[in-house]
Formats: structure tokens, C-alpha cells, sequence
């Protein structure tokens, strides 16, 4: 080699110490500021490694519903959600309008029509008055409908929020968005998102239990309790209220419960090496599952039997044992969070008022529909608070979204019964327990519940 090249070698080495050091010093901070700021973060809301302790495991797959503390400290231990799916009239219910009443078989106004989309109002409709008589209640002085006597007498146990909006006026998509977040399939629902963060308290039992009353599905399907792109073990797991709570939890004829868990060990030995070969955390869940089910044969049938409940509480709920309705499953979610279930999501389907026959008719059907959740809603309030749950027990109740100041004229025909169109710009639910306000309204809507306006 030359003295020129070995001179040109010289300056290149010095140059590239020159770069790394100049990269050390002042790349550093600026490409690793990101990661720096998320160590940050993670110190403020307190994460914890994944072995802290035993009873706090974070994110391990191979204990995927392990309880998990929350990053802050939280009064709600468990969660009741009580869906009405339909979207039950706010304006029949909670949101006293007496203006209304005097709009009642007018024409409605262009101002409430222009630029608006309905689901099935078209032409220009009557007005229609509210289809039920209002009284104030509790120390509260909360407006409560004739049809629901038995909730009138816990409204200062609850708190209303009278101005919820939607952007979705048809029932799938307005579900998946209050359930999941957005209106598209795909995303974890509010359940599965619970169970993922917090884990399980039972590890006996799923940490999220789907309940259904009223002869049908909700119209989003079982995505409303699916887990979207989250492991498959945090869905919601679906029980029934009259024969076996969940299917084939029994062994088939022929099979005892020792080969039953010799089976289960066998399978789960072939998933272990499938997932050592290709590390697919699905796998994982697949194990759980399985150790899950074999656990469930002996903790679920117990603690899904409502038979064994006294005399008074049969009669506090108004259940009807072996029957498939509203009142057991109200019960069944009341013991299922007594058991430590983290998460019960209860649909009751019938709600959607459109008056188009008598069931869906606001006077007729929509009355029945009260009187069938009425009682039980009532007693699992008090039943709760009496067994010093409320304060740890979340319950939330409501639609998708609420009903049209307007009677509803499909096809611009007026419909025989008096009922609703969907509607999207206001509507009502409550909650109660685990530290939230007692005897609180938040929200008003305008002079005839149209719209929000606070």
C-alpha cells in the first residue's frame, strides 16, 4: 500500500470516529426521544414487570385472565351492563317533555327535517306527544314514566345521562358502536377490553359472561361481545338460562370426568409443541380455553342455578326458574359478579318501537317490554346494595340510540300504531353503583328532546 492510500485510509477511520462520536453524542437523544418519553409515561401510570407478584401478572399468555391491578385505583370491581336492544323512547321513559304534548298530531316542522337522515321517516310527519304520564320521585325529583313503577322508587340510587348522541342511525352498526368504539366489525368489545386490562377474579368462571333475553340476538350478532384483534380468550362467553348454561359442558355418555381431563392433557400437550415450533400466541389461548372448560363443568352449573335462591328473592326479581328471560338473567348476573366475574353483558331484545304492529306500538308492545325489566332492574339495585356490592359493581343501562320527537311514517304513510323512528341526536341511559353520583342528572335535551343542548 502506498503512503497516499495509507494516508486516505488514515483520514477515513477518523472520519468514521468522528461520525460515531458525533452519533453518540447528539443522535442519540434525538432518535431514542420517543423511547424515552414512553419510560417516561410508564413510570407516571405506574407498569410493573410482568412478575411484580404472583396475583399481578401482566400479559402473561400463558395466564391470559389473571387479575391485574389497574395503573390507578378504581372503586369498580365488576361490571353489569344491561342492554335494551332496539333503542327503548327516552321520551316514554326519562325525558319529560310537556311541550311535546301540545305539539301532538301537528305537522313537524321543515327546521327538524332539512338535511337530516332518518331510517324510515319520509315525507313530512305528525308530532307526536308523549305516550305515558310523568311524576318526580325521590329526593332527587327525578321525572320517572308510569311504566316503570318499581325503578321510580331507587332514583336517588342512580344517576341519568340525558344527552347521549350517536352517529349511527340503524341498530348493527349504532351496537357495535357503543359496544366496541366504532361501527365496522373487527374491533374488541367493551368486555373483552376490561378483561384483557384487569383480568378475572374467579379463574373458574370466564371473566366475560354474555346473557340474552327476548327471543333474539341483538342485530350486530355476537361481534358486540367479540374480541376483535385481541387474543380469542377475552370474548364474551355466552350463557343460557334454562338447560345447560352452556353446551356440551357436560361429558358425553361413556366418558367420565378423569378421562375427560386425560383427553384435555393430551391435546394441550400437542398445543404446547405447536406453540414452541411456531410461537402463536392464538395457541395459547387455545390451552386456556380448554383448561377453562374443564374447570367450567363444575363451577358454572353451580352458579348458574337460580333454583337454590330463596323464596323473597325469586319473588324481589320476579324470575321464573327453567324459564329463558330478563328477570333470571338479571339474577344469574348479580351471583356471576358475587363469584368474582369481572364483566356480564345482558341484551334484551324487543325494544325498537316503530310502531309498525302492536308489539313494536308505544301503547301496546313497548309497555310490555317495561313491565318484563321493570322488577328485576329494580331488585338487582337493591339486591346488590343489600349484599354491599353496589359500591364495586358498575351497572349501566340503555340503547343504542333514542327515538324521534315524530311518529314515525314509513313509506310517508302513517303508521297504524303509534311509534318512533330511530334517532341519533339524543337519548338516555343510567348508571349506578361503584362511586357514581346517587340522584345525579347530567345533560339536558331542547323543549321537545330533539337535540342536546348541554
Amino acid at each position: 500500500m502506498t503512503q497516499k492510500e495509507l494516508y486516505t485510509q488514515k483520514l477515513v477511520e477518523e472520519a468514521n470516529r468522528g461520525c460515531l462520536h458525533f452519533h453518540t453524542r447528539r443522535h442519540f437523544l434525538k432518535e431514542s426521544a420517543m423511547g424515552l418519553g414512553a419510560l417516561a409515561l410508564g413510570s407516571l401510570i405506574g407498569c410493573r414487570s410482568r412478575t411484580d407478584n404472583a396475583s399481578n401478572i401482566l400479559f402473561d399468555p400463558a395466564h391470559p385472565l389473571a387479575p391485574k391491578l389497574p395503573p390507578f385505583p378504581g372503586k369498580a370491581k365488576a361490571v353489569i351492563y344491561l342492554h335494551m336492544a332496539g333503542a327503548p323512547s327516552q321520551l316514554e321513559l326519562f325525558d319529560y317533555k310537556p311541550a311535546l304534548m301540545k305539539l301532538d298530531g301537528q305537522d313537524c316542522p321543515q327546521s327538524l327535517l332539512e338535511g337530516k337522515r332518518f331510517a324510515f321517516i319520509r315525507g313530512v310527519p305528525k308530532m307526536l306527544g308523549p305516550q305515558a304520564k310523568f311524576a318526580q320521585h325521590g329526593e332527587s325529583r327525578a321525572w320517572v314514566s308510569e311504566h316503570l313503577p318499581h325503578f321510580s322508587t331507587i332514583v336517588d340510587e342512580v344517576s341519568f345521562l340525558k344527552a347521549v348522541t350517536t352517529d349511527q342511525f340503524n341498530h348493527a352498526p349504532a351496537q357495535l358502536l357503543m359496544h366496541t368504539g366504532g361501527q365496522r366489525l373487527g374491533r374488541p368489545s367493551m368486555g373483552s377490553w376490561v378483561t384483557y386490562g384487569l383480568g378475572t377474579e374467579n379463574q373458574n368462571l370466564p371473566g366475560f359472561v354474555v346473557l340474552t333475553s327476548g327471543g333474539k340476538f341483538p342485530d350486530a350478532g355476537k361481534s358486540v361481545w367479540g374480541s376483535g384483534f385481541l387474543p380469542s380468550v377475552y370474548q364474551g362467553v355466552q350463557c343460557r338460562s334454562e338447560g345447560d348454561p352452556v353446551l356440551f359442558i357436560k361429558d358425553p355418555e361413556g366418558m367420565d370426568r378423569d378421562l375427560r381431563k386425560a383427553s384435555i392433557d393430551a391435546i394441550n400437550e400437542i398445543n404446547k409443541k405447536e406453540y414452541d415450533e411456531y410461537k402463536d400466541p392464538e395457541i395459547l389461548s387455545r390451552i386456556s380455553q380448554y383448561e377453562m372448560a374443564y374447570r367450567m363443568q363444575i363451577s358454572v352449573p353451580e352458579v348458574m342455578n337460580i333454583n337454590d335462591e330463596p323464596d323473597y328473592i325469586h319473588e324481589m326479581y320476579g324470575t321464573k326458574p327453567n324459564v329463558a328471560c330478563f328477570a333470571n338473567n338479571v339474577l344469574l348476573a348479580r351471583k356471576l359478579v358475587e363469584k368474582g366475574v369481572r364483566f356480564v353483558q345482558l341484551f334484551d331484545w324487543g325494544w325498537d318501537s316503530h310502531g309498525s304492529d302492536a308489539n313494536l306500538a308505544l301503547d301496546i308492545g313497548f309497555i310490555n317490554k317495561c313491565r318484563q325489566v321493570d322488577k328485576s332492574m329494580t331488585a338487582l339495585i337493591l339486591d346488590l346494595k343489600q349484599r354491599g356490592l353496589l359500591e364495586q359493581t358498575l351497572v349501566i343501562w340503555g340503547g343504542e340510540f333514542g327515538r324521534t320527537p315524530m311518529q314515525e311514517n314509513r313509506e310517508g304513510k302513517q303508521n297504524i300504531f303509534k311509534g318512533r323512528d330511530h334517532h341519533t341526536e339524543a337519548f338516555t341511559i343510567w348508571m349506578a353503583g361503584a362511586g357514581i353520583r346517587k340522584g345525579g342528572s347530567y345533560g339536558e335535551t331542547d323543549e321537545i328532546g330533539y337535540s342536546t343542548i348541554s
